[in-house]
């Protein structure tokens, strides 16, 4: 099983993507500990930055496939918009779906105060998570898309009022009615 998790940053999807690889005795793969070494020794979207992220992409892919085929999957994503990195990274994990699949994906949403209000939260920095409300302002001003859009099993969950703990209760109920 793959369950993807994605949103724009602030909507909580490594915190909701804990409970849920718990709460299923599966795995979880964030965003941040694939992109982090990327985005720590690169300038952002240089061609070094690509290098490296592919890189890690690739090293994670291998551990993905070393992994016991029962055991469940969660990574989180922030892919919105169009344009070549964010298809290829899309394809990726289509693939990864298709291998490992059953294959869910998860859009989690959240108003845009809500959302400003978690992107500015301090313990983020820590985690090299953007911390930027005018981010939040654009990605809701621009209403990019997020991939996944044409996925079979497709949940869109707004997360604005819901706690952590209930929004990965409704995501593994989701599946449960899914399978």
């Amino acid at each position: 099983m793959l369950i993807v998790l994605n949103g724009y940053p602030g909507v909580g999807k490594l915190t909701i993507g804990q409970i849920v690889a718990e709460r299923l005795s599966g795995r979880l793969l964030d965003n941040h500990t694939v992109y982090n070494p990327a985005f720590a020794l690169t300038a952002f979207k240089s061609p070094a930055f690509y290098a490296a992220a592919r890189a890690m992409q690739a090293l994670t892919d291998d551990l993905i496939d070393r992994l016991d085929a029962d055991t469940p999957l969660v990574l989180t994503e922030t892919l919105a918009g169009s344009g070549p990195w964010g298809d290829e990274c899309w394809s990726r994990i289509e693939k990864l779906g298709q291998i490992r699949g059953p294959f869910y994906v998860v859009h989690l949403l959240c108003d845009l105060e809500e959302n400003m209000r978690r992107i500015e939260e301090p313990g983020r920095a820590s985690k090299r998570k953007p911390r930027d409300a005018e981010m939040a302002l654009r990605n809701h001003k621009d209403g990019y898309r997020l991939y996944g859009d044409d996925t079979k099993n497709l949940l869109r969950l707004d997360v604005s009022d819901l706690s952590p703990d209930r929004a990965a209760m409704e995501v593994c109920d989701w599946i449960v009615l899914q399978s």
